[in-house]
C-alpha cells in the first residue's frame, strides 16, 4: 500500500521574496495569496484528502483552510515538523541586508552544513519533514494527505526523494500556492509532480 502525499507551499503574503519571514509572528497571506488560496482549494478538491497537516505559521495555515473547506477535512493538524527552517536573528531581515552577512552567504553556499544562527541545518529539516512522512504512511495507508509547509521544508524532502545532494535545492523552485506530489510506500518515494501551479 502507498500513501500519496501532496507537499504544498504556503500561498503569498505581503513582503514574499523581499524578506525573510521565517517563523515571524503575524506574516498572513495578502489579497494576492487569498486568491491564490482559494485557487488552489479549487485544485485540490479533486483528491480525495483524508487528512491535512499544516505549519503553524499563519500563512501556512490561512492557505490550509480553503483546502480543509474545499475537501471536507474537518480538522487541520497542526505540526511542527512541518514548521519553516528557525532562521533566528536573520528573521524579519531584508534580502539585501542579508547579503551583507557572511554566515548568510556561508548558508547558502554550503546548504549541506551551515547552521542558521539558530543551529538548525537544512540536515535538521530533512530529518523532520521525512520523519514526518515515514510516520504518517504508517498511519495512512492508502490515503491521501496535505502537508502544508514552506518552500526549504519542501525542498529537503524532495531532495531527498531524488537522493540529491541539499545543496542541489536551488536546481528546481517551489513557488507559493504551489502543489508538489509524492508517492510513498514500502519501496520507497516517487516524486510524480513538482511545483505544479494551480
Amino acid at each position: 500500500m502507498t500513501t500519496t502525499f501532496f507537499l504544498i507551499r504556503h500561498a503569498a503574503h505581503d513582503h514574499v521574496g523581499c524578506y525573510l519571514a521565517g517563523r515571524l509572528e503575524g506574516v498572513r497571506l495578502d489579497e494576492a495569496g487569498q486568491a491564490q488560496a482559494l485557487q488552489l482549494a479549487r485544485r485540490m478538491a479533486r483528491e480525495p484528502l483524508a487528512a491535512i497537516f499544516s505549519s503553524p505559521r499563519e500563512r501556512a495555515l490561512e492557505t490550509a483552510k480553503p483546502i480543509a473547506i474545499a475537501c471536507e477535512v474537518e480538522k487541520i493538524a497542526i505540526c511542527k515538523e512541518l514548521d519553516e527552517i528557525d532562521f533566528g536573528e536573520w528573521s524579519g531581515k531584508t534580502f539585501e541586508e542579508l547579503n551583507g552577512d557572511a554566515s548568510w552567504r556561508l548558508w547558502n553556499d554550503q546548504r549541506q552544513s551551515a547552521r542558521t544562527p539558530s543551529g538548525e541545518t537544512m540536515l535538521d529539516v530533512q530529518h523532520r519533514i521525512v520523519g514526518l512522512m515515514d510516520a504518517l504512511r504508517e498511519n495512512g495507508q492508502g490515503q491521501c494527505i496535505g502537508l502544508v509547509s514552506h518552500a526549504d521544508v519542501i525542498k529537503a524532502a524532495v531532495c531527498a526523494i531524488l537522493g540529491l545532494q541539499l545543496g542541489d535545492c536551488f536546481r528546481f523552485d517551489i513557488a507559493p500556492a504551489s502543489v508538489t506530489t509524492v508517492v510513498h510506500g514500502d519501496w520507497g518515494s516517487k516524486l510524480i509532480r513538482l511545483n505544479e501551479l494551480p
